[in-house]
């Protein structure tokens, strides 16, 4: 079993500099949702890691967060996909908390719910913070161009050395399952 971890804003969803902060404001990346599905009905299990600093300032509730999630387990459904667990960092930025990424602490949360030894995770972002998060646990790190991650490619070219990186949660997908 490959558990894939993917980052949620910028990978799954659209991004934005506002914070994604309600059901209302969350859109699929073209494509990213039967990504997930495909995953799934290959035999992957999926997990999402993601930095909301928007509750640590207030900006959303988890009312508002749990709103966003199950929109976003509804849509899968309609596809016959799911995501297995959602893990975020609710905290901000300054708290300096082992939860939010780069730090390590949301992927060794994941890793020890389902038991897997963190070489067999595969963690997708869009963020240089997604990368070193799964490198500090020992994970693959998978970039994809979507919202940040072509700012990420142009400002980090040398720190990413030889990891894959694909053009969005599609492709991604597309090279997982046909290698």
């Amino acid at each position: 079993m490959k558990l894939v971890v993917l980052d949620r804003d910028g990978v799954i969803n659209m991004d934005s500099d506002a914070l994604v902060k309600s059901a209302e404001e969350w859109i699929p990346i073209p494509g990213s949702l039967q990504a997930i599905a495909r995953l799934n009905h290959a035999g992957h299990r999926v997990a999402i890691a993601s930095n909301q600093s928007g509750l640590g300032r207030g900006l959303l509730t988890p009312d508002d967060i749990n709103a966003i999630h199950r929109l976003l387990h509804t849509r899968l459904a309609e596809l016959g996909g799911l995501v297995d667990a959602i893990f975020f960092c609710p905290h901000r930025p300054e708290a300096q908390c082992d939860c939010r990424k780069p730090n390590p602490g949301l992927l060794l949360a994941i890793r020890d719910r389902f038991g897997v030894n963190p070489v067999d995770m595969v963690v997708i972002g869009d963020s240089r913070r997604d990368l070193e998060s799964a490198w500090a646990v020992g994970a693959t790190a998978i970039l994809v161009l979507t919202a940040k991650g072509a700012g990420t490619l142009a400002r980090y070219p040398d720190r990413l050395g030889s990891i894959p990186i694909y053009r969005d949660l599609a492709a991604a997908t597309d090279s997982l399952l046909s290698g």
